[in-house]
């Protein structure tokens, strides 16, 4: 299976480009399933039931979110009519919608696709993410359940993503982080199989700070105070993210490979 995941979608600039480019993207690398992080879609604060239905229309086959996933009130009663969101795997239990889906990759195969929120430095606790990943995973075992599976990390600190990409390896497909909107540079395949990633990078303008327009944040560093909001950077926007190809008998990861595409920081993805 040829698996594209992409990071942080952040803002309109962010969702242009997926429209814009991800069918050209699908048919150039021959793509089965499209995993995207939409958490930062609307405004850089969470995604819409709108641009949700939006990002799908342009060939996203699973939108996961984050910390974020309800800033945008109306997603609240939209995810639980669409089985295409995930959310975080180890919110609330009386949170709304799924932390994980088993969802069509084409040819009679299916993938599995959960996210987890981290611990380390984030704003408030969540449960467990290591006892949420396992039980998961244990329930949907590759090659049995499904041919692939992707858990998107979504949390602050390289050191539990890595953790955590250790903690899943020879059970899931691909292990890829999320939440920072830098890209790490260490695609590999751990040693029992699983494609890994610290971080998938953003979808937004390089040319910011972290998908935002510089200056109420140069404000705030320099002076300590806040002038206005935060509003994403409009910029030509760089799709970063990772695309692995897995074994459909094993589940196992054959080959991965950084993606970055556009913007300042293009990379050629091979055929």
């Amino acid at each position: 299976m040829r698996i594209l995941f992409l990071g942080d979608i952040v803002g309109r600039a962010g969702r242009n480009a997926i429209a814009e480019r991800l069918p050209g993207l699908r048919e150039t690398w021959r793509t089965d399933f499209v995993v995207v992080n939409g958490e930062n879609a609307t405004n850089g604060a969470g995604l819409s039931a709108d641009h949700a239905k939006g990002l799908l229309d342009a060939g996203v086959d699973c939108l996961t979110l984050g910390d974020h996933a309800f800033d945008q009130r109306d997603m609240m009663q939209f995810i639980d009519r669409e089985p295409r969101i995930v959310r975080p795997i180890n919110f609330a239990k009386s949170a709304p919608g799924r932390g994980a889906a088993i969802l069509d990759a084409g040819r009679g195969r299916k993938i599995l696709v959960a996210q987890v929120l981290g611990q380390v430095f984030m704003k408030r606790a969540f449960d467990d993410p290591f006892s949420a990943v396992d039980d998961i995973l244990r329930k949907n075992p590759l090659g049995v359940t499904v041919q692939a599976s992707l858990l998107d990390v979504h949390c602050e600190a390289t050191s539990e993503k890595m953790a955590m990409g250790h903690f899943a390896d020879g059970k899931a497909s691909v292990v890829v982080g999320t939440h920072t909107h830098v890209a790490t540079a260490d695609a590999q395949i751990l040693p029992a199989g699983t494609a890994f990633q610290t971080d998938a990078g953003m979808c937004g303008d390089y040319n910011s700070v972290i998908g935002m327009d510089k200056a109420e944040p140069l404000r705030r560093f320099v002076t300590g105070m806040g002038k206005t909001r935060f509003k994403p950077a409009e910029g030509e926007v760089t799709l970063s993210g990772v695309f692995v190809e897995t074994d459909d008998r094993t589940g196992k990861a054959k080959s991965v490979k950084m993606v970055r595409e556009g913007g300042c920081l293009e990379q050629s993805i091979p055929q």
